[in-house]
């Protein structure tokens, strides 16, 4: 059995008349002024200590979520501030990267001109060397082309003549006359007469 009923049959019991429809769910009328006065009491008692140790407490906890959302927010700041700078630390590196890239270009390009300016000098020099030593060696072999020239003109002259040029200035004045003759001659004189001293 319900402690409701229980109370109603005790009340009924009391009084010596059993309650009928809704007065079977209402209290009577001292409990009710009794339960009010205890209510009462609860409250204020609530209301005077129990009450300001929660408000503290929500007010503490505010304060820290209140305190944490700036830092959150001092946080944030401080890394959008370190982005910003990492930002203009990586653009001024890359402008710096271009920089040393354009330089080194610059530099590779002055000295690919040095080098090629040193190889044409060089090619130049060695040309002038060939050439003074191509006509110190035509030079020689005129020499001494003259000189063989001059001996079989000798020993021909000679031969022709019948008497003997061993005398050195004779045979030099018979040499230079020959070969200045060659030379006016022209250059078909001279083959031909190489063709011929081949031919002997």
């Amino acid at each position: 059995m319900s402690a409701l009923a229980t109370a109603a049959l005790y009340v009924a019991a009391e009084t010596g008349e059993e309650p009928q429809g809704i007065d079977l769910f209402l209290p009577a009328g001292y409990d009710i002024l009794w339960s009010s006065v205890i209510m009462i009491v609860i409250a204020v008692v609530f209301y005077k200590a129990i009450l300001p140790k929660f408000q503290a407490i929500l007010d503490e906890r505010t304060a820290k979520i209140e305190g944490g959302l700036a830092k959150a927010e001092s946080a944030q700041a401080e890394a959008a501030a370190a982005l910003a700078e990492y930002h203009q630390q990586l653009q001024e590196a890359r402008a710096e990267a271009a920089k040393i890239r354009e330089e080194a270009r610059a530099e590779g390009g002055a000295i690919v001109a040095d080098l090629r300016t040193k190889a044409s000098d060089d090619a130049a020099r060695i040309v002038e060397t060939a050439h003074r030593q191509i006509e110190a060696e035509r030079q020689q072999a005129a020499v001494s082309l003259r000189n063989d020239v001059g001996l079989l003109a000798t020993e021909l002259a000679s031969k022709i003549v019948g008497e003997s040029l061993a005398d050195s200035a004779r045979q030099s004045r018979v040499v230079d006359r020959f070969l200045d003759e060659l030379e006016a001659a022209g250059p078909a004189a001279a083959s031909a007469a190489g063709t011929a001293s081949e031919e002997r």
